[in-house]
């Protein structure tokens, strides 16, 4: 939960950081924001929250 939280957040501020630098307009936030709302609701979130989940554990995982 903490990391889905997390990514959910730092997206919004990517987001926001792009569409306030002119990047990004508001239309095409819209669009992507809808996208993920309905991809969420879909039978492929499990799939995604499992890769996410994975990548999240992947990363921790690497030693520097």
């Amino acid at each position: 939960m903490a990391i889905s939280l997390s990514v959910v957040v730092l997206l919004a501020v990517i987001m926001v950081v792009l569409i306030r630098s002119n990047h990004l307009k508001a239309g095409p936030a819209i669009v992507a924001v809808l996208f993920g709302f309905f991809l969420a609701s879909s039978s492929i979130a499990p799939d995604v929250n499992r890769f996410l989940n994975s990548l999240a554990d992947t990363i921790s995982g690497i030693k520097l």
